[in-house]
């Protein structure tokens, strides 16, 4: 599984907002907000439906990712998901374990299972 995800039973804006929040709380920042619904019309015309990535980033732990794995940019930050369909609004977060695997290297085994505790509270800690 490469990912974790939590139907909400609040508006898409107010789970965009909640989850953020439950980032927060558990250390982390948002550093990028993608609108991928407007880019998508924008470019092909299609809509969708609300969709929003947020790139999150806990500090202290991509500085111990970076010292073990230079290049380990290229699978940070960490992506989590607000989506509509059919009315149902839905979080979904990366399964920083599973992302990691990828590399091979050990010495980010407990960054990325502190990682993957972090984002999970957060998603449990949505209502």
């Amino acid at each position: 599984m490469y990912a974790h995800s939590k139907t909400v039973g609040m508006s898409f804006q107010q789970a965009v907002a909640a989850a953020k929040e439950a980032l927060k709380a558990q250390g982390f920042g948002v550093l990028c907000e993608i609108d991928v619904q407007a880019k998508l019309k924008e470019k092909t015309g299609e809509d969708i439906g609300p969709y929003v990535i947020l790139g999150a980033c806990n500090p202290a732990l991509a500085t111990r990712a970076f010292a073990a794995e230079p290049l380990i940019g290229t699978l940070l930050p960490c992506n989590v998901v607000v989506m509509e369909r059919g009315g149902a609004v839905t979080v979904g977060m990366v399964d920083a374990v599973a992302m990691l695997e990828l590399v091979a290297n050990s010495e980010l085994d407990p960054v990325a299972n502190d990682a993957a505790t972090r984002l999970r509270a957060a998603l449990d800690g949505l209502t």
